[in-house]
């Protein structure tokens, strides 16, 4: 049955999961990573029509921002940690259809690679500017259900729990 859901409020959390990290107050905006398909032209010798190829996903980049300044957060940005950092995504989406609502939650390991302040304005609340680069380990949960997993470390890639390259982790002698 058709049904339209709607993303209604957002949370997230920046470094490791624990009530203080909480941005609830501050976030006004949250961009989830696209998932884009890569490909490459190939026009073959004997064809009239060019076609693409799927040759791989792009890179995963995230932002957000936040109201206000935000000192501790900042002190994740580049190179003052060599490693990832995990980021949490909490979503709260609603059935238009049935007014049942549904938790999304996404869990990103990556680097803060940007802090961009806004113009200061008096009497305008200034905000800044967050990216997530270097992301990872991706997963989007919905109402619990895994819908995506990725991890570049192990190479799994699955859609709704499906391994999405078990052959070729097979082939590579990777664990499956």
């Amino acid at each position: 049955m058709s049904d339209i859901f709607v993303m209604e409020a957002a949370n997230l959390f920046c470094g490791d999961h624990d009530p203080t990290a909480s941005k609830h107050l501050t976030l006004s905006e949250l961009q989830l990573p696209a998932l884009t398909e890569m490909f490459v032209d190939h026009h073959a010798g004997g064809s009239a029509v060019q076609m693409e190829i799927p040759v791989g996903i792009e890179k995963m980049v995230a932002s957000f921002k936040l109201i206000g300044w935000d000192p501790e957060l900042m002190g994740q940005f580049g190179l003052s940690g060599r490693g990832s950092k995990r980021y949490t995504a909490y979503g709260v989406i609603r059935s238009r259809r049935t007014g049942n609502a549904m938790q999304a939650k996404v869990i990103m390991e990556g680097r803060l690679g940007k802090v961009e302040p806004e113009a200061f304005k008096r009497g305008e609340a200034q905000s800044h500017d967050y990216g997530i680069n270097g992301i990872v380990h991706y997963e989007l949960h919905i109402a619990g259900a895994e819908k995506i997993y990725w991890d570049f470390f192990t190479a799994e890639w699955r859609v709704d729990g499906v391994q999405q390259n078990a052959d070729e982790a097979r082939m590579l002698n990777l664990p499956v």
